[in-house]
């Protein structure tokens, strides 16, 4: 839910009641009837209908929300087109937040002063235009060659992996071509490109959502608010779901799908080397946000009320006319709701220096209250959780697993979205029917977020180790044997930086290239339609000394399910906490300090958690690579991972987040107990002097 600081719902209310109160009450009531009998008698178009408006916002956010969750779906593949670190990556993913939370008090600022629905469908086009900048780079770029090593005029995977005398193909030439100035400085603007695209995505994003949640409770009917905004945000909880899914299916088709070489490709999704078309979910995202912001610009800037508002707001009127006809008892208790009602309008009616001098001493004030200060400690820890574990957890599940980017993607969405988002309905549906207090709310987060680390224990233990990589890794159990690390391989030219990795299934070893295995002709087989690459005659490879293209299969790939279950079901009952935590804000601040709180809690989210935390996660995954690919002498992307290393570190942090959250809850639960006993003693008190009195 977006912050809404300052954005007042009372601007258009205020002025009616202004005016309306300087006239007589009968005069008032005589000029609303007629009113009232127009408005309804006039037949309203569908740009004044509140209705119409949550439906345009429902798919605008839907599709905004795709662009953002499109990247971290394909956050690997990203970084296998363009050579990019996990750390890099991480800061990619990241890099929205910096335009979102430099801009994010200017919307607190204007709030309703500005015409809404046009300011939300610039930025909705802001949108677009960063969702196209982030698939550019696949149009300026070459055709992406996954065989590095051959040179241009040869076609790709075909001799240039293979055993040759070092007077056939000297390594040295095929590598040293391939890095120059221009090359470097091409990579560089597609990497500028795209963090570029991040930053506009961030501005773009800014006033859609509050702007657009201010206008619908501005406008809506008051008992149709709750119901349009439960709409609004079930609706937008979809979007990292549907983000997957199209993941999911972009990336089984090739990359260069529109530019495909000569003869095909003989890759598979399987294969290592394989790039999806992680561009084309891009340009679809951003299509269907240009087609959800067009609406906008027709939408009027203050929208005739629903149907009935005017009759409650008469016989609102009515009432407060009739009681104060009662003497000045009534007007001095009334006193204090008046001061109350300008405290809580107080943010639009300042101006901006006043409003920049009047919030660093609300925010010293929120800082200084326990309850707030804690309650965003642990969202923060929550967020963090969040945040690396939806940019990384498809790699995650891809590297560990050894499973295809769009299997990974396809689960993600099947299963731990949808399962979050019963968790938070689950915790909001605890809170309202059970009616809990501060008190029981913050006992309802310390459950959930127990159940959730117990959950997350045995993740530590569910995972495949990494195989043998020949050169690489070593069978720490045995004696290494020259099938594991051969020497068979010297007569062969073969370049350190090639990869093209070949499977010997007997051994159950792999090699980066047909040349580390020692073979020396390469066939392609024809079968179901589909070719299968064999590469023969190799030297380091027992028996017939054939082996197939590709990595080597994983012995516990059945592990994926039961992972991802138990990680889906600790993740609902972590989202559980969410309604909680939130009431818990809004109700340990005072009144007139709420708006302005809840904008300071997405703050310190944004800065403490969504910013730092995927580059953290980044970076703690790339301490875990044992083989880096090597471009123009600088690191590029990890091809092997130490798999229990990497599932260790990534758990761990999850647990760390997780332990940080659960601290955090548990003193906000002592401080509110001690408060209780505190108010309870003195209700004590007051009633023993009552009855001393009596």
């Amino acid at each position: 839910m977006g912050p809404r600081i300052g954005e007042g719902p009372q601007m258009p209310d205020r002025s009616t009641k202004a005016t309306m109160g300087t006239e007589d009450s009968h005069e008032s009531k005589a000029s609303m009837e007629p009113q009232d009998f127009c408005e309804n008698a006039q037949p309203r178009g569908l740009f004044h209908s509140i209705k119409f408006f949550v439906l345009c916002h429902s798919v605008l956010q839907l599709a905004q929300l795709m662009i953002s969750g499109y990247l971290k779906s394909s956050i690997s593949t990203v970084e296998k087109r363009f050579g990019l670190s996990s750390q890099t990556s991480g800061l990619l993913a990241a890099f929205n937040e910096v335009g979102n939370t430099s801009l994010i008090l200017f919307v607190s600022y204007f709030g309703s002063r500005v015409h809404r629905p046009r300011v939300i469908g610039c930025g909705a086009f802001v949108v677009a235009l960063a969702g196209l900048l982030m698939a550019l780079p696949h149009f300026i770029s070459e055709p992406y060659r996954y065989d590095h090593s051959s040179p241009e005029d040869r076609s790709q995977d075909f001799d240039a992996s293979l055993c040759l005398p070092t007077t056939v193909a000297p390594a040295s030439t095929l590598s040293n071509d391939s890095c120059s100035s221009r090359t470097e400085a091409k990579h560089l603007t597609m990497v500028g490109l795209m963090f570029t695209a991040q930053t506009l995505l961030g501005i773009g994003s800014v006033p859609i959502q509050p702007f657009g949640v201010s206008y619908i409770d501005d406008f809506a009917h008051h008992s149709n608010s709750p119901l349009y905004l439960g709409i609004l945000f079930a609706a937008t909880t979809m979007g990292p779901a549907v983000a997957y899914g199209m993941g999911s299916l972009m990336l089984r088709l090739y990359v260069d799908i529109d530019r495909m070489p000569e003869g095909g490709i003989n890759l598979t999704p399987k294969d290592p080397r394989w790039v999806g078309a992680w561009w084309l979910g891009f340009l679809i995202s951003a299509g269907l946000v240009v087609l959800a912001a067009i609406p906008y610009f027709f939408f009027p800037k203050d929208m005739p009320k629903e149907k009935h508002e005017l009759h409650f707001r008469r016989k609102v009127l009515a009432g407060a006319a009739s009681m104060l006809s009662k003497g000045e008892e009534l007007s001095s208790q009334q006193e204090p709701l008046k001061k109350e009602a300008e405290l809580a309008q107080v943010a639009p009616d300042l101006t901006v220096i006043q409003f920049i001098k009047v919030f660093p001493r609300v925010l010293l004030r929120t800082l200084r209250h326990p309850i707030f200060l804690l309650i965003v400690l642990s969202q923060v820890c929550m967020a963090s959780m969040v945040a690396g574990m939806a940019t990384f957890l498809p790699k995650f599940l891809e590297r560990q697993f050894s499973i295809t980017a769009s299997f990974a993607n396809l689960l993600i969405g099947s299963f731990t979205v949808p399962l979050a988002i019963v968790g938070v309905v689950v915790g909001g549906v605890l809170v309202k029917r059970l009616h809990l207090s501060p008190t029981q709310c913050s006992v309802l987060c310390l459950l959930g977020l127990l159940s959730c680390l117990l959950l997350s224990l045995p993740l530590f233990f569910i995972g495949c180790s990494t195989h043998h990589i020949a050169g690489i890794t070593r069978d720490l159990g045995g004696q290494p044997g020259p099938s594991l690390f051969p020497g068979c391989a010297e007569p062969c030219s073969c370049q350190s930086d090639d990869f093209n990795p070949v499977c010997d299934a007997s051994a159950y070893v792999e090699y980066t290239t047909p040349c580390h295995a020692g073979c020396t002709r390469r066939v392609v087989q024809e079968a179901l339609g589909r070719s299968q690459v064999f590469y023969t005659n190799c030297s380091c490879v027992a028996g017939d000394g054939t082996v197939p293209a590709g990595s080597c299969e994983s012995a516990c790939s059945h592990l994926v399910l039961p992972f991802l279950l138990l990680m889906s079901l600790g993740t609902a009952v972590a989202s559980v906490t969410h309604t909680p935590s939130f009431i818990l804000i809004l109700r340990g601040v005072k009144k007139e300090d709420k708006t302005l709180a809840v904008g300071m809690q997405f703050m310190f989210l944004r800065l403490l958690a969504w910013m730092p935390s995927p580059v953290i996660h980044g970076s703690a995954i790339d301490t875990t690579c044992v083989h880096w690919a090597l471009s123009c002498g600088r690191r590029a992307v990890c091809r092997y991972y130490d798999h229990d290393l990497l599932r260790n570190r990534f758990i761990g942090l999850q647990f760390f987040f997780k332990s940080g959250a659960l601290v955090c809850f548990a003193l906000v639960w002592a401080v509110l107990r001690q408060q209780d006993k505190e108010a309870r003693a003195k209700v004590t008190v007051k009633s023993s002097d009552l009855q001393q009195q009596l």
